[in-house]
């Protein structure tokens, strides 16, 4: 279930979830996975949009969520145990701060039948943590984001060096983009996370590079807005 970063009629904010120390950047990592869906009652309303702008993917590569600090945005990783390939393109307020990594499944049945499993990860390709700290910089007032942006300073060498994967992957990194202006957007919701209304404000938005992927465009980026998250 999806929560407002306030809780109606209480004064202290939504507690962000425990910090975990992070995972090393290695070719093969293994991970807890939990899933998630844009067809949960609580999402109906809020879109499919993924935290890119695009749209949630289920095909030849689906849709992840992670805490950006640990899995950049178009990180790119196979699950050894099923061979399905994820592009992570998502966040969300209970993914920052841990090392779990949330799959977006096209049903809530396909959503509970994963439910909760540790498996082994193929990293195929690393995405561009600069580019990933340049979009969250645009949404820093929201905790769990300031949350991913300090870890992404505090490590920022760290990250700056070349992380090993496994073969080659032709799909391509995600490029910043400058958003259009306009007054209406869909709302949206990240992954596990809390909602978002559109708002007026135009800011830099992340699409991916041309080839391999095209999502759905939308007008503007609902995920920088006005709205309690």
């Amino acid at each position: 279930m999806l929560l407002c970063a306030w809780v109606v009629g209480c004064s202290s904010p939504r507690p962000l979830p425990r910090y975990e120390t992070p995972i090393a950047r290695t070719s093969v990592q293994h991970v807890r996975t939990t899933a998630y869906t844009d067809t949960e009652s609580d999402h109906l309303a809020y879109t499919n949009h993924n935290a890119l702008g695009g749209v949630l993917q289920c095909g030849e590569i689906h849709s992840a969520a992670a805490d950006w600090s640990r899995w950049p945005a178009g990180t790119i990783f196979r699950i050894r145990e099923t061979g399905e390939v994820y592009r992570v393109d998502d966040y969300g307020w209970a993914l920052s701060g841990t090392n779990t990594i949330d799959l977006y499944k096209p049903s809530r049945e396909a959503m509970n039948a994963w439910g909760v499993h540790r498996v082994t990860i193929e990293n195929l390709q690393w995405g561009d943590p600069n580019a990933s700290l340049a979009i969250l910089r645009q949404r820093s007032h929201y905790r769990h984001v300031q949350r991913m942006i300090q870890e992404m300073e505090d490590r920022h060498d760290e990250l700056a060096q070349p992380a090993p994967t496994i073969g080659a992957s032709s799909e391509p990194m995600v490029a910043l983009m400058p958003a259009p202006d306009s007054t209406s957007a869909p709302v949206a919701v990240e992954a596990n996370g809390t909602q978002s209304a559109s708002g007026t404000q135009s800011v830099p938005r992340a699409i991916p590079a041309t080839g391999g992927y095209h999502p759905a465009p939308i007008v503007r980026d609902p995920f920088f807005a006005n709205g309690t998250r």
